[in-house]
């Protein structure tokens, strides 16, 4: 038996991990040949890959950070225990790692490595397993039934089954992207796309630049126009310039960046979660509801009632001295009140007398929606005063529950594939891939707190400029500009930096394979209520769907682009975590299906 899979990176990694496991219980000494195919090397594939900038750290704990499914999640196929990234520092004497550091990309690809690696080593005898540095280009159906994956390099490899996991892909600009891109190229301005920030030339950023968003990849950005071009960060928390360093105009919706990643360690217990929006709530909800499900309406609310259950459990296990009852009673009552009602509200205000330890949710989104500012000045004193509180809290134990509600969190996320069939297209692209995913992020994906206090050096040395909150971000009389409702006056540049990756797009993939699929009808764009989520449809068996709606039994396809939206391939140890469990079913699809191709002569065609 021949097995194709497209991508070595991290996500292919965690579903090799995963057939090995269940190889011998499904295919028992059936010989079976694997062969992975990427341009980038197995293990830590392009975005984890070792030649980047050492300054680029991972947004994780090294202690939360694992690769291998532990026993607290739920999988069919047996497990096999393997170290997290500071245990494996440990082991192999990687200096300056312990639980609590935020490594740089560079350790992280070590790592990454290494798994794959023992991966491959703890192969049965009958499972063989190899790379090929090469992309795959073109997927073709034999007659009977077999796959020929075409390379670029030439050649081809002959499968009877193929999985693709191609992890994060670039995409040609479309609609304002292709719009200013072209507005760039027409008036010799400097337009730079969403993308990989590792990835970018940024030689063309010198003076006054515009930067829409403030995420993960706006942080990257940062690091390497600052530090990567000589400054230095003093320890009086100062910031020492080279001179090479562009002025960054930023802003994006809620005009702040994201909440610096905890730094702390529960208190109390581990939140008890799913509560509120785990497997039986959920079939409650797709029970009683007929027709689609609409996010805000419908999911929203359960969502939130479990961020909430999350903290509240931390505040009154942990700090009870900041509540005025005990939690099994205050627990009680919660579970009877739904969140949005006046009874939760006056609950949670006898039960928790300081209004900073009361979860707003609303507030957290947008922190500044109401705000009004009389002046610049005004906007950056704002801007430093919520950034430094976010640090200070972000690195206090005293506010833990901030932890339980980012452990709910990622519960939550395990959770959502079983409505996303049922929501309405608007809600799916709308609210679910669009604002839920935001917040998700906002909250919970955001950079190690001393970035922060990085960004206020800088702040502080006039080399990022804040924009206010709902900027709009244009381009008129040959300049970009951008300006925010809440602030007065407008701002301009000769260069705009987009600060993000590209959202899931399959139509305008930069990616050969996606492109021939969807020009031959192998491949379709998922399309709900006839609205484009942008990815490539696949079934929950997690294969590929072609126009005429028919699953291909010969290809699978896992990743951020495909309508599964699995994205993390390593996750937080002992949270029974999503991306383990999607691994092993679809190994267990796939050593089904390849079980199922011994002798046949049949297939899609």
């Amino acid at each position: 038996m021949e097995l194709v899979v497209v991508g070595a990176g991290p996500g292919a990694t965690g579903l090799l991990e995963r057939l090995v496991a269940s190889a011998p219980e499904l295919l028992r000494d059936r010989p079976l040949n694997i062969t992975l195919v990427d341009p980038h090397p197995p293990g830590a594939g392009r975005v984890w890959r070792a030649d980047q900038s050492p300054l680029l750290l991972m947004n994780s704990m090294a202690e939360d950070v694992t690769m291998f499914p532990d026993e607290t999640v739920l999988v069919d196929g047996p497990l096999a225990a393997g170290p997290a990234l500071h245990e494996w520092a440990d082991e192999t004497g990687t200096p300056d790692v312990d639980g609590r550091s935020f490594v740089s990309r560079r350790v992280q690809s070590g790592y990454l490595s290494w798994v794959f690696d023992r991966v491959r080593s703890a192969a049965p005898p009958n499972v063989r397993i190899k790379v090929l540095t090469d992309r795959a280009t073109r997927l073709e159906d034999r007659p009977d039934g077999r796959q020929t994956v075409h390379l670029a390099g030439g050649g081809d490899l002959q499968a009877d089954v193929v999985v693709l996991a191609l992890g994060h892909l670039d995409a040609e600009p479309t609609g304002e992207s292709a719009r200013l891109a072209g507005y760039a190229r027409e008036h010799g301005l400097t337009y730079v796309p969403p993308a990989y920030t590792a990835d970018l030339d940024l030689d063309a950023l010198t003076d006054d630049v515009l930067v829409r968003g403030l995420g993960l990849a706006f942080v990257d950005l940062v690091v390497l126009l600052t530090e990567g071009r000589g400054g230095r960060y003093l320890d009086d928390g100062s910031y020492l310039p080279s001179g090479r360093e562009p002025r960054l105009h930023v802003g994006s919706g809620r005009g702040v960046p994201y909440h610096a990643k905890t730094g702390y360690r529960l208190v109390g217990a581990p939140p008890p979660v799913p509560r509120f929006f785990g497997p039986e709530q959920i079939d409650a909800l797709l029970t009683a509801t007929t027709g689609p499900l609409e996010f805000r309406r419908d999911v929203w609310p359960l969502i939130a009632k479990e961020i909430g259950w999350g903290y509240y459990h931390e505040l009154f296990t942990g700090h009870p001295d900041r509540t005025t009852q005990p939690w099994d009673a205050f627990a009680a009552a919660y579970a009877e009140v739904p969140w949005y009602s006046a009874a939760r509200v006056e609950l949670v205000a006898a039960a928790v007398p300081a209004d900073e330890d009361r979860l707003d949710l609303d507030r957290l989104d947008r922190p500044f929606a109401t705000t009004h500012f009389a002046d610049d000045a005004e906007v950056q004193n704002a801007l430093r005063h919520y950034i430094q509180a976010d640090v200070e809290r972000r690195n206090d134990q005293a506010y833990s529950a901030d932890l339980g509600a980012f452990l709910a969190l990622l519960s939550i996320y395990g959770q959502l594939p079983r409505v996303v069939g049922r929501l309405s297209g608007r809600s799916q692209v709308e609210e679910l891939d669009g604002w839920w995913h935001g917040f998700f992020s906002f909250l919970a994906s955001g950079p190690p707190a001393f970035r922060l206090d990085q960004l206020l050096a800088l702040s502080r040395a006039g080399i990022v400029h804040f924009l206010g909150p709902d900027v709009r971000f244009e381009a008129t009389d040959g300049r970009f500009r951008a300006c925010s409702p809440a602030v007065p006056g407008v701002v301009e540049a000769d260069a705009l930096v987009e600060a993000r990756l590209p959202r899931p797009t399959v139509v305008s993939t930069a990616d050969d394979l996606l492109r021939d699929l969807l020009a031959t009808g192998r491949g379709v764009e998922e399309v709900v209520d006839t609205v484009s989520t942008g990815r490539l449809r696949t079934s929950r068996h997690y294969r590929v769907i072609d126009a005429d709606g028919d699953e291909h039994p010969r290809r699978f396809a896992i990743g951020w682009y495909t309508s599964s939206r699995g994205a993390a391939a390593f996750a937080r140890p002992r949270t029974n975590a999503a991306p383990f469990r999607m691994a092993d079913q679809v190994a267990r699809e796939v050593l089904t299906a390849l079980a199922e191709s011994v002798g046949s002569a049949t297939g899609k065609r």
